[in-house]
Formats: C-alpha cells, structure tokens, sequence
C-alpha cells in the first residue's frame, strides 16, 4: 500500500495518483499552491483523492462551493468500504462539512487527531473549523493532540503556535513558532503567528522588521497566505505610521493576487476599512473592490465574510449593500443550527451597525455593533480581523459627540495605547477623544 509523506496508508486505484495525493496533503499543511494539484487526478475515483477534492471546492468560500463539492463526497462515499480507517473518518468530516454541520465535523477531526495524529491534513482543516465557530481552545486542543507524533514536522508547530496565541498564551505560541521556523525558515503560517504575537502585545518595529526578514519565502503559497501576511506588514505600517508604504502593500501584495477569491476580498475589504479609520485617503480604491463584492450578496457561507462584503459594499456606495442586509436578515433564522445563533444574534446587528457606520450614521452603529461585540468571537475570525469592528464601534462612539459614549472610548483607546505605545495610530485616536473631553494632553506621553 502507498503512503503520503507523512507515512499515512493510501487506498489508490491508480498509483499515479500518489504524487497528485501528497501535493494536497504536504500543499495544504504548508499552505502552497500545489495543494490544487489533487484535482488533475480527479478521474481517480479512490474515496480519499475523492474526499480531497471535494474539500478544494469548499474552500472557495462561494455560494457554488457545496454544489460543487457535492458529487465528489458522493464519489467518496460509494467507495468507502475500501478505504483505510484513517480515510472513512476524513470522508465523514468532509461530509459533514458540505452538509453544514460543523459541530460533527469537528467532532471527527477531533478523534482523527487522537487516533491517526500523523493525519494532519485533517488537523489542519479541524482547526480551520475551530477558527470559523470562535472556539480557540478547540484549534489549540487538536494540535496538542498530534504534537507527540508529529514532532518531526515544522508545520504542526506552527500549527500548535496559532492556537495558543489565539487562546492568549504569548509566551507558547512565541516558543512553538520560534521552533517551527528553526525546523523550516519557509514556514508562513508560524511566520503568521509569531506575527500575531507582536502585534498583541505592542512590538511593533519588531514585528514588521520580522515579517519583512521573512517575506522572501513567501513564494509558492495559496493567494490567501501570501496576501494574508502582507496584510499583517501593513497592519504594522498603518500602527508605526508608515502610510504611504502601507497603501503601496495593499495595492501590490494584497489586493490583485486572486480578487475573485473570499479571503484576498475580505482582506482587502478590512484593510481599507483601518485605512480611513486612521485617517488615511484610500482614493477610489473602495469601487474596485465592490466590482467584486458584488458578486457576494446571496453567499452566507459565513457570517464573517458577509460582514466584510457588506462594509465594503456600503462604503463604496453600490446598493447591493442592502441586497446583502437583507439576505442576511433572511438567511440567519434558516442557518445551520451550528451557526444559527452565530448569525442571528451576532452577524444580523453587527450588519445593521456596519451600514450605519458606512453612511454616517453614528448611532445605529453604536447600537449594532454595541449589541453585536461581546459575542463576536462566535463569528469565528482572528483577534486581530475582528479588531476591525471595534475600531468600527470606537469611530462610531467618537464621531457621535455624546459625552457618555467618549467616555466609554477613552477608557478603550487608553488601555489600548497602554499595550501599544508605539502606535501612532493609537496616538492620535486618544488625544482627539482627550480633546473633546476636554482633557487635551492627558494621559498621551
């Protein structure tokens, strides 16, 4: 029997397909292109090239993805009774996926991570999972799982560095990336999440001095890594006040690798989102996006995506932005019960509140986003994505020149500028609201 390069058996009809095999396995953990290579052996009808491929067409994030992804699950399962253990339970999660029940899906992940822990595809795609539903400890969990068999294997200490820095355990997520990349300097997700860790706790110079010193190895990867990194170098541009250089990264790594792709658009949609909130012109560039985004008003593939298309459909000003917050409204009762509360009680009033907020209307912005922030981790995204819509929420509390709702952005940006003393970003947001509180040169040093 064939087995992957991470010594995981392979029920293949057709030898051939083992290099096409292992290029999605090793192409996915590694996060480079060559995963897609699975579909050129497509003809294969064994149930794990079957299961691949079917997992490809769901990561489109597209409204097409699960009608697409549909027949190869069917494939996959017709010939399950051939396939290795290890293999019937990836099949199952896939399944469960395409059938939008996240919950079992990463039920299976979970088990495949105790009893197969070398299978860190299903790994990968477990905590891809875990990220979009909120549940950190559960990306964390399935990582530490495999991390005794799979210690030989860069990735999954990157892996491993992610879920701990999303859990707020900096000083292992730090270590475990650290490893990663001494293990493989070519190690973009631990490059990401060491990222993170100095974005959090304020090391700015360093963390943008960091990712440029590693950017040369970011060749060869999926659109969504290599323009999800440049979107981290311009998070700390935009912070140190670099903004010409910050526009010059959007416009040459971030946006215009894929741009019909979800994650290229909602990183483009959310950088220019901190743009403005910086206060920096981003010209015309809100119409190019929502060319595309336009695309996207009956998607619902997650709340997270739909909140990004929308903002910046409203901020370009094309209607298909109250196209998308209808659909919304109408689609979050009728969700998957795994996500069903995540839309309803989270994405619908954070939608409201980020129409508001594009049209200038502070306080509908206040009150949706206010009732929408203490649950929004449930709409899954990083910390770091989700600050989007509380710099959204503290432009809304400033703008709207109420005493009371200064007073709430005070105490924010200032414990905020507390953990980031380099940013200039900070800087400037805390004097204005010290300004109209009448405080001018408090607590800003």
């Amino acid at each position: 029997m064939h087995t992957d390069s991470l010594g995981n058996p392979l029920s293949l009809s057709d030898a051939a397909s083992v290099r096409a095999v292992d290029d999605f396995v090793m192409g996915f953990i590694s996060c480079e292109a060559r995963a897609v290579n699975v579909l050129s052996v497509a003809q294969d009808t064994s149930p794990i090239v079957q299961a691949y491929c079917a997992a490809l067409h769901m990561f489109a994030e597209s409204r097409d993805a699960v009608a697409n992804a549909r027949p190869f699950v069917a494939r996959a399962q017709s010939g399950v009774a051939r396939a290795t253990p290890r293999e019937k339970r990836f099949i199952a999660a896939v399944a469960a996926w395409v059938a939008g029940d996240i919950a079992q899906a990463i039920r299976l992940h979970e088990e495949q991570a105790h009893e197969f822990p070398r299978d860190l595809a299903s790994l990968k795609l477990g905590q891809y999972h875990c990220f979009n539903v909120g549940d950190c400890p559960g990306m964390l969990r399935i990582a530490l799982a495999t991390l005794q068999a799979s210690a030989d294997v860069s990735y999954v200490h990157g892996m491993a560095a992610f879920g701990y820095e999303q859990c707020h355990l900096m000083r292992e997520a730090e270590a475990s990336a650290r490893r990663a990349i001494a293990m493989r300097r070519k190690e973009p997700w631990a490059h990401h999440a060491l990222g993170h860790v100095m974005l959090t706790e304020g090391r700015l110079s360093e963390g943008l001095g960091f990712m440029r010193e590693v950017s040369d190895t970011w060749t060869g990867l999926n659109s969504f890594m290599v323009t999800h990194n440049w979107w981290h170098v311009a998070l700390f541009l935009i912070d140190l006040g670099h903004d010409t250089e910050a526009l010059a990264v959007y416009d040459t790594q971030v946006w215009g690798v894929v741009k019909a792709y979800s994650q290229d658009q909602i990183g483009a949609a959310s950088l220019l989102a901190r743009f403005e909130l910086a206060g920096i012109d981003v010209g015309d560039r809100w119409q190019d996006l929502a060319d595309h985004l336009a695309q996207r008003t009956d998607d619902h593939v997650l709340p997270f995506l739909d909140l990004q298309y929308l903002y910046g459909l409203a901020r370009a000003g094309r209607p298909e932005a109250d196209t998308l917050l209808h659909n919304i409204d109408a689609h979050a009762p009728h969700a998957p019960g795994s996500t069903r509360a995540a839309w309803e009680r989270v994405c619908v009033p954070a939608a409201h509140g980020l129409r508001a907020h594009a049209r200038g209307d502070h306080a509908g912005a206040i009150e949706g986003l206010g009732l929408a922030l203490p649950r929004l981790i449930e709409i899954g995204g990083s910390h770091a994505q989700r600050d989007v819509f509380e710099q959204v929420y503290l432009d809304a509390l400033v703008r709207s020149g109420i005493e009371a709702a200064l007073t709430g952005a005070q105490g924010v940006l200032q414990r905020q500028l507390n953990g980031q003393p380099e940013s200039l970003r900070l800087r400037r947001q805390t004097e204005a609201v010290y300004r109209a509180l009448g405080l001018s040169g408090v607590g800003v040093h």
